[in-house]
């Protein structure tokens, strides 16, 4: 029986990709995109969920335990997942408020509770949002959400994705790379 439990532990059920910001047409999404499709190359499914997907009037009618029926949608995807990519771009220093706002919508702790997420900072500055993937690895830990150690941090990404979408410098795409491998294992 124990070694039932070990396999069905390892087996993967949902990663959802959340590209945390809800500006049309951002760098998140296509490097959300990417991530998808690097996963997708090692065999390994992903689903993407855009922030600009949240319905417009969520925040008065989807906080404080309410749930509109195009909410439930989001919140039944979220509830499903298991492992978690957060494509978190620097807003002012930080993460996007609606990355904060989508949280709190979120059934608590059903959500997010004992789950696992890796974090990707990405800024059009110089540090790739170090400081707003600090302020979000807090409130991951502070709702149980297990933080993957390798956190990884692109900066002037203007300057890093091709034509395509693509990640094409060799030491971002090999960190990143990286953080791929460690995800599919944890």
């Amino acid at each position: 029986m124990r070694g039932v439990f070990r396999f069905a532990h390892l087996i993967h059920k949902m990663t959802t990709i959340i590209a945390s910001t809800n500006r049309q047409g951002s760098n998140t999404l296509k490097l959300a995109n990417y991530y998808q499709r690097q996963l997708a190359e090692r065999g390994y499914s992903s689903e993407i969920l855009s922030l600009i997907e949240l319905p417009n009037d969520f925040i008065s009618s989807d906080l404080y335990g309410k749930r509109s029926d195009a909410f439930q949608i989001i919140q039944d995807k979220i509830i499903a997942t298991d492992k978690f990519l957060f494509v978190v771009p620097e807003y002012n220093g930080s993460f996007p408020g609606i990355l904060k706002t989508f949280i709190d919508a979120c059934k608590f702790p059903d959500s997010f509770y004992g789950k696992k997420a890796a974090l990707l900072g990405l800024s059009s500055g110089k540090y790739g949002n170090v400081r707003g993937i600090e302020h979000f690895t807090g409130i991951s830990h502070y709702i149980n959400l297990h933080v993957m150690p390798m956190r990884l941090h692109i900066p002037a990404i203007d300057k890093e994705l091709d034509e395509s979408g693509n990640l094409f410098k060799e030491d971002t795409v090999r960190f990143s790379d990286q953080q791929i491998e460690q995800f599919i294992a944890y």
